[in-house]
């Protein structure tokens, strides 16, 4: 959570604007600023600097103006844009501040993920400030773990260092990810970047691939080739599935990476090759020098800096985190959206995940495509998915937890937990007792949902559709 809770609302239109606060002022306890005084808070370069998120009406005229206005005003500072906006004329570095697009009326499930998205933001932005690095730092690489927290360490260390790397992890984990951010935050950035899949050139046109060829150099070779390590010039070489490579060709990459130097196949000139290289496998390299499939000078030269990629396995804590990346950017490529519940995440997080992060992505595109802008439960999910049972967001009282707890005399409580003669609707008197007690934890705490769940025990989204349920909102508010 941030330390500063301040939201600034932007809005042309006065009626849009009043709508936003009282939503907002429901949700949560944040503090909302708005109009004069939300354009006051942008001015004040401290004010703005702790913000924590400002909300613009996209139906304004000047929707495109005011975010770059903010993106000017307040370093760091992420943007909801409310309404159907034309945003074609942004530039993309101020795109990016962008973390949702919600259409009005309001969801409130979307809402609530928007400002999560924007609490991320914000403290990724101020941590990245404090190691002297721009807001832009590893984003893709998404998760709070203490496994990907150590991988975003060893990046940092070695990503402006001219030395090789070695990334290893199951396949799936995102190395080529990695190897990605290692460039774009290197000396080399402008440079090319250009990746190899080792495992999927058939071994006899890998040199060739590689290294290039000169015409005629050998039956079919009618033109001259560039080889990938002249694209690469002055960049990256991403060397993917290194543990595939022939043993043949394991010489000649040693050669390259001990003198800078190789020669195209059918030629006698030595080039030279300033190229940075990077190579990743899932395979146990170690292993494979034992049974003789890899040299071991050449693992030497590779792994002067290893990163090990965590399966997804053994970071479940960051599988709702990746699941709202990977709808977000199925939004920003017009590819679709929905959202999963609750009980969906939790079934998800139980899954074992040998496809990795890969599965991940592939399993929430495939929702995307069978249920268009819909709520994913447990029972939308493929059966071997399916590790709890599904319920609602806002679920039926406990019915013996609420008759122990009435019978404990909790304060509030009129009648008794005794059974009439003539019997009664169990369900009608639980959902009374339910409302009786909400009303009075509402009360007890000024309104403020929040504070009211942190008494009930309960989250405050649960409390928030329990309050609708039963008609406290106008009364919550009043309160």
């Amino acid at each position: 959570m941030s330390e500063n809770n301040t939201v600034l609302v932007l809005s042309g239109d006065e009626g849009r604007r009043r709508d936003l606060v009282t939503i907002l002022e429901f949700v949560g306890d944040e503090q909302v600023l708005a109009g004069a005084e939300a354009e006051a808070a942008l001015a004040d370069e401290q004010a703005a600097e702790e913000a924590l998120l400002a909300v613009i009406n996209g139906e304004d005229d000047g929707a495109v103006p005011a975010i770059e206005e903010i993106c000017q005003s307040a370093r760091g500072l992420p943007v909801v844009v409310v309404g159907d906006a034309d945003l074609d004329g942004l530039a993309d570095e101020h795109a990016g501040r962008v973390v949702a697009r919600m259409d009005w009326p309001l969801n409130y499930t979307k809402f609530v993920d928007a400002f999560y998205r924007a609490q991320l933001y914000r403290e990724q932005f101020r941590r990245n400030r404090k190691s002297g690095r721009g807001v832009q730092l590893f984003r893709s690489l998404v998760g709070t773990s203490r496994r990907v927290q150590q991988v975003r360490q060893l990046m940092q260390q070695v990503a402006d260092k001219e030395v090789s790397v070695l990334v290893t992890g199951e396949s799936g984990t995102g190395k080529e990810v990695v190897a990605r951010n290692l460039h774009y935050h290197s000396s080399r950035r402008d440079k090319p970047f250009v990746p190899v899949n080792c495992g999927a050139i058939p071994a006899e046109l890998l040199e060739s691939e590689l290294f290039g060829h000169e015409k005629g150099a050998f039956t079919g070779a009618i033109t001259a080739r560039v080889g990938r390590f002249e694209l690469a010039e002055g960049g990256t070489l991403f060397l993917d599935e290194i543990g595939d490579m022939p043993l043949n060709m394991q010489v000649k990459i040693l050669r390259v990476l001990q003198e800078r130097t190789f020669e195209k196949v059918g030629s006698n000139k030595t080039q030279t090759a300033d190229v940075r290289v990077i190579a990743a496998t899932h395979k146990n390299l170690e292993d494979m020098i034992e049974s003789g499939d890899f040299r071991e000078d050449l693992y030497y030269r590779l792994n002067v800096f290893p990163i090990e990629m965590p399966a997804l396995r053994e970071r479940a804590e960051d599988i709702p985190l990746l699941i709202n990346e990977l709808i977000a950017r199925m939004e920003k490529e017009k590819r679709g959206t929905l959202r999963l519940n609750s009980a969906a995440v939790m079934s998800l997080c139980r899954h074992d995940w040998p496809g990795n992060v890969r599965e991940l992505a592939n399993l929430v595109e495939r929702l995307a495509i069978m249920h268009p802008d819909g709520v994913i439960g447990v029972q939308e999910l493929p059966p071997k998915f399916r590790y709890v049972d599904d319920y609602e967001q806002s679920p039926e009282p406990d019915e013996e937890q609420m008759l122990a707890e009435s019978a404990g005399g909790l304060v509030g409580l009129d009648a008794p937990a005794t059974l009439p003669s003539d019997g009664l609707d169990l369900k009608d008197y639980l959902a009374t007792l339910e409302k009786q007690l909400i009303q009075q934890a509402l009360d007890e705490a000024d309104g403020v949902v929040a504070r009211a769940a942190e008494k009930l025990s309960i989250r405050r989204t649960t409390l928030v559709e329990k309050v609708r349920k039963y008609g406290l909102r106008q009364e919550s508010e009043e309160a």
